[in-house]
């Protein structure tokens, strides 16, 4: 027999491939699993090449390792058909390893044919040398070299199938997992080339028309390393990039999950709000129709928080009011729901079997809600007004059931208050008139009956005219012409008040482009905002789409905002009083004095005037504590560079004594009544 012996670099160049082509195929595994279907087969496409080129390489190293006393070389058809067995042979390992499952049964015949696949890939390749006399094989190692491909296969695909969900370590298991089927698949190689035997004499058919060997081995190893590098990368990034989707679709799920919240929950007690609470109401009602059942919807007002607010404070009225919804959440079942409309205003949806099960649980209501409640150190109470509705008895649809219990609610109050009354029809002339006046509300938005009053402002020096403030009048077909007064709170309660305000902008803005036409550039129009107007998302985006319709400057708009308005969520009310303010509106703090703010939120809010309620102005004369109170406005006001208005100006003596405490400018009767335009115009310019 001829001696042979192995060269030892590539037989460690051998090795170190079989090892990264371990790895390579255990990181497509994972990269297939983890991929969508059409991925998937794109990443198997590319495995099996990349496997294949790996397995085979080395096992064709190592036969370049292989040295005889004759020169040697190798058929380029078999050589080529020795890959293709190798790439068939690792697509079928990556296919099997994609399965969901792998039982036993199965995993022995994937190891079965696997190694038979790359036991015939060795020995083609064996071929490929076209000795002559033949190979002859040590029958016991020879199958031994078959068995142990067979089971390297099995040990093969067994990891890759474990490993494909592996989180934690993964480059360190899978790094050691390739180490043990490199080495695997080395000794199958190399127990093969020891079984082969070559005759004295032998010479090899592929010596002088085959490949040569010399140059062969490194364009083989420099080949197959750029191939499985490039089938790494490949693997890393798009592994990078389906981490960084996923993190990004949790954060996402995230931020739909906090923006459903937002929408569905009442951002300080964490109760349903009204758009929960209407669509919890609308299941409600589907649900006591179809099944012949009864609820009952509780309108709970509190008794005397205003004055707790206003004394101490909307902090503690905020923390007063989660309060009150912890207790009332923990006396109610888990099926049943408590929202919270806004305000001080909640109500109860409670599924009952017979009206006194809502007499039981409104009875336990005021009981809890009228205990003592202890709130940064102050002793409160407070009691609570409940009205009840039942289902179908008092109404068959969510407006009804909501305006009979308020009704009731109503009626609770002007009995004492600290109780519960249930829905009676003798309460409807009161619902009636609401409903009738909610619905005319309606036809004036539709029918054009709203109108606009404007009342002159005056420079306080000098009594020139400096603006007006617009006020909303109603003319009405039946009731003649009505303030505010008669309509507004039930127009902030059906959020009808969003419509109204934003004609009232809008219209305002329209008489001051005609203004602006006529040369009266330097006046202001002012325009109040109501607290449901002002929490509206999209007040800047129309105030910027009114004025840019009627081209007109941002500073000749000012929007005026109620202390309490401000005040009520203070931080949302900065962010968005710098929105307008950065459009360039002016900002206008109205009925100054009358409400509890702080002047440390005061300062920071971007207001340039605050107006002085008629109700310090009312007495002035005669009340020597209404000028201190004006005074000490005034003076508080200019310290933060703002200007100071004083409205209710009805008589020439609060004229002069407003004018001489400091007032920039002044706003009553005295000085005009609120007027239409052409009004105005005429007292400007009378006739002749």
């Amino acid at each position: 027999m001829l001696n042979s012996h192995h060269d030892l670099f590539l037989v460690a160049v051998s090795v170190l491939v079989a090892f990264l082509a371990s790895y390579t195929a255990l990181d497509m595994a994972a990269r297939i699993h983890a991929t969508t279907r059409r991925a998937s087969l794109l990443w198997l496409s590319g495995g099996s090449v990349a496997m294949g080129i790996g397995v085979w390489s080395m096992h064709f190293v190592g036969m370049l390792a292989f040295r005889l006393p004759i020169p040697l070389g190798y058929d380029f058809t078999l050589t080529l058909l020795s890959l293709v067995i190798a790439i068939i042979a690792s697509a079928f390992a990556l296919w099997r390893i994609n399965q969901p499952d792998l039982p036993f049964g199965q995993l022995f015949i994937s190891a079965l044919l696997m190694g038979t696949g790359i036991a015939a890939m060795h020995y083609t390749g064996m071929a490929a040398m076209r000795m002559q006399p033949g190979i002859h094989y040590d029958p016991l190692l020879f199958t031994i070299s078959i068995v142990i491909a067979i089971v390297a296969s099995g040990a093969a695909i067994r990891i890759a199938y474990s490993l494909r969900g592996q989180r934690q370590h993964v480059i360190t298991i899978r790094a050691i997992a390739a180490l043990v089927m490199g080495l695997a698949i080395s000794g199958m190689h190399y127990t093969g080339m020891h079984a082969a035997n070559f005759p004295l004499g032998s010479i090899c058919g592929a010596a002088t028309a085959g490949i040569e060997p010399g140059w062969l081995a490194l364009v083989i190893i420099i080949a197959t390393l750029a191939v499985l590098a490039i089938a790494l990368v490949t693997s890393a990034l798009d592994a990078r990039l389906e981490s960084q989707t996923s993190r990004l679709a949790r954060s996402l799920a995230i931020a739909n999950q906090e923006l459903i919240q937002q929408t569905l929950q009442d951002n300080l007690t964490k109760l349903p709000n009204r758009t929960l609470l209407e669509d919890r109401l609308e299941q409600m009602l589907h649900k006591a129709a179809r099944a012949k059942t009864n609820f009952a919807l509780m309108f709970v007002d509190l008794d005397g928080f205003k004055t707790i607010n206003d004394s101490l404070g909307h902090h503690i009225g905020d923390r007063l009011l989660i309060e009150v919804a912890q207790r009332i959440r923990q006396h109610i079942r888990g099926q049943d729901t408590a929202a919270r409309l806004g305000g001080d205003e909640f109500v109860v949806l409670i599924e009952i079997g017979d009206p006194a099960d809502a007499a039981t649980v409104a009875e336990k209501l005021c009981t809890v809600i009228g205990e003592p409640f202890h709130i940064q150190g102050h002793p409160l109470t407070v009691s609570g007004s409940i009205g009840i509705a039942l289902y179908p008895e008092d109404g068959r649809t969510a407006h009804d059931l909501l305006i009979n219990a308020d009704a009731a609610m109503y009626h609770t109050k002007e009995s004492g208050r600290n109780g519960y009354h249930f829905f009676e029809a003798s309460m409807n002339t009161n619902v009636h008139n609401q409903l009738q006046l909610i619905q005319d509300l309606r036809n004036a938005l539709k029918n054009n009956e709203f109108l606009l009053h404007y009342q002159p402002k005056h420079n306080a020096p000098d009594n020139n005219m400096m603006g007006v403030e617009a006020l909303l009048r109603w003319q009405h077909p039946e009731r003649g012409l009505l303030t505010p007064a008669a309509y507004i709170a039930v127009a902030e309660k059906t959020g009808l008040i969003v419509q109204i305000g934003d004609w009232v902008l809008d219209e305002a803005c329209r008489q001051m482009r005609e203004w602006h036409d006529q040369g009266y550039t330097s006046w202001k129009v002012s325009v109040n905002l109501s607290a449901v107007q002002f929490s509206n998302v999209h007040l800047t985006s129309f105030v910027t789409a009114t004025l840019k319709k009627y081209h007109l400057p941002p500073h000749c708009l000012m929007l005026e905002v109620t202390e309490s308005t401000a005040m009520q969520d203070v931080e949302s009310s900065m962010a968005i009083l710098t929105e307008l303010s950065e459009l360039g509106v002016d900002i206008s703090i109205d009925d100054f004095g009358t409400g509890y703010s702080s002047l440390l939120y005061l300062k920071r809010l971007p207001a340039c005037e605050l107006k002085i309620d008629r109700g310090f102005i009312k007495n002035l004369a005669q009340d020597t504590d209404d000028v201190s109170i004006v005074s000490a406005i005034v003076a508080l006001g200019h310290s933060l560079n703002l200007s100071i208005v004083a409205e209710g100006v009805e008589t020439e003596q609060q004229q002069a004594l407003l004018t001489s405490l400091g007032c920039d400018s002044l706003q009553g009767y005295l000085l005009g009544r609120p007027m239409e335009p052409g009004q105005l115009m005429q007292k400007i310019y009378p006739p002749e």
